[in-house]
């Protein structure tokens, strides 16, 4: 890979049409541990399209972040241009990529807010800050984050603890605070999903959602988070796949005109890159064939496009489109120009040492994470809970799906705290559940939930909620934990009895649920990386690169 930019204007037509596309790759070195054959291509195709096509760049998902470290040197080593790698970097590097500082959920800043917004801003600034420096610890240059979708509907599937919380004023001041934190760093930010996914009950990555509000009405909810982000500098905006009829009544807002153009462009000004959502996403798909989306995207005002099925389909289309006068040479210039300028503030070429690791997980990042933990974390009822020793103990715990959960293992403290107590473990998701024998031993309910993509429901499904109903009315839920949707703790509040022990915490990862079962259980909360101030010190804190 050449060290420097070269002008793209010494490109082909094909190649500055290449410079649109990124492109979903495994952050695992090895084609064997590909988890995703369908969207990431085995390394030799994906080292032709960087070299021969000039592949704009790559979003990474997978593998540990030591491993993405090479990954990324080994992705740049291909490229015949300096790549943008990007990551959905919402929740801290350790979020995607083991090894790193991991957050909570942005909701729980939301709920910090609610009772402190100078702390939560703090917080929220420090996340930036961490969550940048580990990035472009590990080769990763865009971060796809923040997300400043205001999640004012409760059967969100999708997005849910994503978001910062409810109230446009909440998500514009901690977004405006996660871009401050982050442009201490050579390092793009991104928010997502314009011009608002928060209100819907349907998830974009299976459907269309459809948001039938009015014109006034997103002006006042939808809107104001973005026109934040774009005052704060944030670099890229990601589109939404949604229909919008007060503003464009036939195309999503992906392929939208009067909206990437009109709304975002002309009238909010925004002049950084305009993103598309991963174009496999059924939102999307259903429109039209995948080369006429590629063309209707760029002439709704795209700069680079997420994830088409094939990147050579999208980029052969849109150059027959420019051949034939449907898309001019100058459309494709000013994306280039917007391109080159967010390159040129973040292509390193410094090479990889193993001085990297010591910019990953630092105890105060972990502090950091400690602290929204702690200060965001809800109980109620009668604690702490006290087992009874003269019946057998079950630690019920409930996942959303048992063959792609990352947080629990047989070390991690949702198992060994309850373990160490006399409890027998027994492992389900909501498919399973159904199906598992329940005597009347007394049962510690520990539910793991959340909104993520691909889900369809961010809630609990009819067959859990009469499961669990069936527990309560049976006195056997002696103890509830819920990780995750504070939604889902609303149901169970309505269920439970008043003096029921109850811990709920937004995060999953493993000091989440240590803090939890240690405050259920009445246990000391030792988190040794605490720094002996709990609160926001910026003078206590090293965040140079």
């Amino acid at each position: 890979m050449s060290q420097f930019l070269v002008d793209w204007q010494g490109f082909t037509l094909k190649e500055q049409i290449g410079q649109m596309v990124v492109v979903r790759a495994s952050g695992y070195l090895f084609d064997w541990q590909i988890r995703y054959p369908a969207w990431e291509a085995p390394a030799a195709k994906l080292k032709q399209w960087l070299a021969q096509l000039n592949l704009g760049g790559v979003i990474l998902l997978g593998g540990s972040a030591p491993e993405l470290a090479w990954r990324s040197q080994q992705l740049q080593s291909w490229a015949k241009t300096p790549l943008l790698i990007a990551a959905d970097i919402e929740e801290g590097v350790g979020h995607r990529f083991a090894g790193a500082t991991w957050f909570p959920p942005p909701m729980a800043l939301g709920a910090i807010a609610a009772k402190n917004s100078t702390l939560a801003q703090e917080y929220a600034t420090r996340m930036g800050a961490v969550t940048a420096r580990e990035a472009l610890a590990i080769g990763i240059n865009w971060l796809l984050a923040p997300v400043v979708d205001v999640n004012n509907n409760r059967a969100n599937p999708v997005i849910n603890i994503r978001a910062f919380g409810e109230r446009p004023e909440t998500v514009s001041n901690l977004t405006e605070a996660f871009i401050r934190g982050a442009q201490e760093y050579p390092i793009l930010t991104t928010a997502k999903h314009f011009p608002g996914h928060g209100d819907t009950a349907t998830d974009s990555h299976l459907d269309l959602p459809v948001l039938p509000h009015s014109d006034s009405r997103l002006i006042e909810i939808e809107l104001p988070s973005f026109e934040k982000a774009i005052a704060a500098g944030v670099n890229s905006i990601m589109t939404a796949h949604l229909l919008i009829p007060a503003w464009d009544a036939e195309r999503p807002a992906t392929l939208s005109q009067p909206i990437l153009t009109g709304k975002l462009r002309q009238e909010l000004g925004f002049e950084g890159l305009i993103v598309t959502d991963a174009l496999i996403m059924g939102g999307v798909t259903k429109y039209a064939s995948p080369e006429e989306i590629a063309i209707v995207a760029v002439e709704a005002g795209a700069d680079i496009l997420l994830m088409p099925g094939d990147p050579l389909v999208a980029i052969e289309t849109i150059e027959r489109a420019v051949q034939l006068g449907r898309l001019s040479k100058e459309r494709i210039h000013q994306s280039l120009e917007r391109i080159w300028q967010a390159k040129k503030k973040v292509i390193q070429t410094s090479p990889l040492s193993l001085s990297f690791l010591d910019r990953l997980a630092q105890p105060q990042a972990m502090a950091t994470t400690e602290s929204i933990l702690r200060d965001s974390l809800q109980t109620g009822g009668k604690l702490p809970l006290q087992p009874t020793k003269d019946r057998e103990l079950c630690n019920l715990i409930v996942v959303d799906d048992i063959l792609n959960c990352n947080f629990l293992a047989r070390h991690t403290p949702a198992v060994t705290i309850p373990q160490e107590l006399g409890y027998q473990l027994h492992l389900v998701d909501q498919n399973t559940l159904a199906h598992t024998p329940f005597d009347l031993r007394q049962t510690l309910l520990q539910i793991f939930i959340r909104g993520n993509p691909f889900r369809g429901t961010a809630g609990l499904t009819p067959k859990a909620k009469e499961i669990y109903q069936q527990l309560i009315q049976a006195k056997q839920v002696q103890g509830l934990i819920i990780y995750g949707s504070p939604y889902v703790l609303e149901w169970f509040i309505t269920q439970i009895p008043e003096n029921c022990p109850w811990v709920f915490t937004y995060g999953q990862m493993a000091n989440a649920q240590a803090l939890a079962n240690n405050v259920l259980f009445g246990l000391p909360v030792d988190f040794p990386s605490l720094l002996k101030t709990d609160k926001p010190n910026r003078d206590n804190l090293d965040f140079g690169f």
